[in-house]
């Protein structure tokens, strides 16, 4: 039984390489480890945050993994299939900007109305935090999530709604440099 399901459907690898920046064979791949690491096909969010403490074991990566899993669980179902977990990998690895920012946005805009506010910022910045732990060292000005959210709306807000607009969003990632770098851990970390 275990070999039968270590390998996907030829037409599913290939509609899901179509969809990703994955290649068939990528796809596949990637398909044995999910099913060596979750055999029933699906990764729990106790599981996805179990990865995350892998990661960053210095801190409490539990919050954040389970914001990250909202985005991954496309279909809301509280379960990450593969077809949902390869579609995220591939933008957060290999997507272009612009798509990393929108993956972002979906993170920051928690109840998925349009628009990130200051609460849903600090919730993930909070999180971020208590993540990384002590292993970052933060300047004076960003030493806090309260201030490196007010250093963020300061910057992105440009209409002062206190809300941020994903092209808003994008926009002001695309000034602060240290937005785009961070985008970039999401490269391999899942």
């Amino acid at each position: 039984m275990g070999k039968k399901n270590s390998k996907l459907k030829h037409d599913v690898a290939k509609e899901l390489a179509e969809k990703t920046y994955f290649t068939e064979k990528e796809v596949q791949q990637w398909y044995r480890g999910f099913i060596k690491d979750c055999p029933d096909g699906i990764l729990t969010e106790q599981g996805f945050q179990n990865i995350y403490k892998q990661f960053f074991p210095q801190g409490d990566p539990s919050n954040f993994a389970s914001f990250v899993f909202r985005v991954f669980d496309q279909n809301k179902n509280g379960n990450i299939e593969f077809h949902e977990f390869i579609q995220a990998l591939s933008v957060t690895s290999r997507g272009d900007l612009d798509e990393k920012l929108s993956w972002a946005f979906q993170l920051y805009d928690q109840d998925s109305d349009g628009y990130i506010t200051r609460t849903e910022m600090l919730n993930i910045v909070d999180a971020i935090y208590k993540m990384v732990g002590d292993a970052v060292t933060l300047p004076e000005e960003e030493n806090t999530p309260d201030k490196r959210v007010d250093k963020i709306f300061n910057m992105m807000d440009k209409n002062h709604d206190e809300k941020l607009t994903l092209e808003e969003f994008k926009e002001g990632s695309k000034a602060d440099m240290s937005i785009v770098k961070a985008l970039s851990l999401y490269d391999g970390m899942v």
